[in-house]
């Protein structure tokens, strides 16, 4: 007759101290992974080109504003510099702001679209291709990074047009400026002459009246 088996142990349960301690150490986990996923998308933002709100969004142009909104409420959460402790918290989370109303501009947003698809029609002609060539209409990655380097470049040329323009907006405006200030130069001038004349010709009655008496 085969002898009884003996009972199984049951597993020793952990102590109060010992589920603290295992909790501590998940909540530290998540908190240092949490604080990674926000130092990353810091770090991408900052290297976004920020003249493509786009890239700093990290949205595909075309989208809805309801899309829009909800990648900014999501990004502007997990940076917002009073949940972290990034220094470079507060340049980030004003980047992508000012990136989110951009795109929130219909004007703004007009224009960053056309420069997109200004920069794709230009590599479409620098590689003698057509809208029906099968790298344009279903674009590998090869593709898309020319795409959005060239992107870059008309991004940049229209920048500097802009400042352009505005510099020689505000010289012109200036030249105005100047303008205006000499002529209410040249009235004050002549005000203050003729107030002189005045004062001088009645001077010269008052002696003239003298000498007759």
């Amino acid at each position: 007759m085969a002898a009884p088996e003996a009972p199984i142990a049951a597993p020793e349960l952990p102590s109060k101290d010992d589920t603290k301690d295992e909790l501590a150490a998940l909540d530290a986990l998540e908190k240092e992974a949490s604080e990674f996923n926000k130092d990353a998308e810091i770090d991408r933002i900052l290297k976004a080109f920020r003249l493509d709100a786009y890239a700093v969004l990290n949205l595909q142009p075309g989208v809805p504003d309801t899309q829009i909104k909800i990648q900014y409420r999501k990004l502007s959460l997990l940076i917002h510099p009073d949940k972290t402790s990034n220094p470079s918290a507060p340049t980030a989370f004003d980047r992508l702001k000012k990136a989110q109303t951009e795109l929130m501009d219909p004007k703004q947003r007009t224009h960053l679209d056309e420069c997109i698809s200004d920069a794709r029609m230009l590599l479409i002609r620098e590689r003698k291709l057509t809208t029906d060539s099968p790298e344009v209409k279903e674009p590998n990655a090869e593709f898309l990074g020319a795409w959005r380097k060239k992107t870059v470049e008309v991004l940049v040329d229209a920048e500097a047009r802009r400042r352009k323009q505005l510099k020689a907006q505000m010289q012109e405006e200036g030249r105005e400026q100047r303008k205006v200030d000499e002529e209410v130069e040249q009235r004050k001038r002549r005000r203050e002459h003729e107030v002189k004349w005045e004062e001088s010709r009645e001077g010269r009655k008052k002696k003239k009246l003298k000498v007759l008496g």
